[in-house]
């Protein structure tokens, strides 16, 4: 049998692959935060879970990186700096506070950037993106990210994105209930552990 692969650190509650992107850090506003992105190859995990990318071309950036380790680390700092700057961006729009000039500075040149490598290609008597050589491009995998960003944030469903109501997770999501009230990215972890800690303190209380 062939070795079990390692439990993904990641995971997909946001809805939307940015949000999902800008999920990276667990416990985020917390004393414990941890970088998720800690090198090109989580990178390209998070790029093949999250299906930013198809397997030949992950394949191909993995042999690129390989080749141009301080160039793959420059994608890795370019990567952060992106996704933290879609964090603060949508942090607060959540919170109805005003949005970070420097934050909305990254993410615009971002977009830039992925606009230069995209085309429109006919398909199945549609049209579609396509990505120009995504393969050549060690940030390639921001692309999408990049220009989710922009749809998001130029959409009807920007009035949905939630951040969660964990003090210690903060992290975003798309809020696709019937009333809007979802509080929390995921109910199974930080839900249960809210309901843990309010339990506990009426037991103390008490």
């Amino acid at each position: 049998m062939g070795q079990l692969r390692q439990k993904s650190p990641f995971e997909f509650t946001g809805g939307n692959l940015c949000l999902d992107f800008a999920n990276t850090v667990d416990n985020r506003t917390s004393e414990r935060a941890t970088e998720l992105l800690t090198d090109y190859s989580r990178l390209l995990r998070w790029g093949e879970e999250s299906e930013a990318a198809n397997k030949k071309t992950l394949d191909k950036l993995s042999a690129l990186a390989r080749e141009s380790p301080g160039n793959a680390q420059l994608a890795v700092r370019r990567a952060v700096q992106l996704r933290d700057a879609i964090y603060d961006v949508f942090s607060a729009i959540a919170q109805r506070r005003g949005i970070p000039s420097t934050a909305l500075a990254t993410l615009n040149h971002a977009v830039r950037n992925a606009l230069e490598h995209a085309q429109v290609v006919p398909l199945n008597r549609h049209f579609a993106w396509e990505w120009i050589l995504p393969e050549n491009h060690l940030d390639s995998i921001l692309w999408p990210v990049a220009r989710t960003a922009a749809e998001l944030l130029t959409s009807e469903d920007l009035a949905y994105v939630r951040q969660c109501a964990s003090f210690t997770c903060a992290w975003l999501f798309l809020d696709r209930t019937k009333n809007h009230r979802r509080r929390w990215c995921d109910m199974k972890t930080c839900g249960n552990r809210d309901k843990a800690r309010r339990y506990y303190q009426r037991q103390k209380n008490a």
